[in-house]
């Protein structure tokens, strides 16, 4: 799925939410309610769609400001090590 979604494995109401949000995070100003109507024909609730919205804003918003303020990405390494001290701690 991370290769690719369009042609990956997954539920439909899965793929129609992705298309979404990819046109959300690459071309918002696109975006209208017509965009909405393939996603509650694919199944997805209208709480889903809102969910899914603000997890997107809120990983663009995010990615935006790390990117304007240069933050450093680890390396694979650097990911292993953090998630085996999230597992560990937890979010303290």
């Amino acid at each position: 799925m991370l290769e690719d979604w369009r042609t990956a494995a997954i539920p439909e109401r899965l793929r129609a939410v992705l298309g979404f949000l990819e046109k959300l995070t690459l071309h918002p100003q696109q975006v209208g309610l017509h965009d909405v109507a393939p996603l509650r024909a694919a199944g997805v609730t209208d709480a889903a769609i809102a969910d899914a919205i603000h997890v997107c804003a809120a990983f663009n918003i995010i990615d935006r400001i790390a990117d304007s303020l240069n933050f450093a990405v680890p390396d694979a390494a650097g990911f292993a090590a953090g998630a085996k001290r999230l597992l560990r701690r937890g979010y303290q």
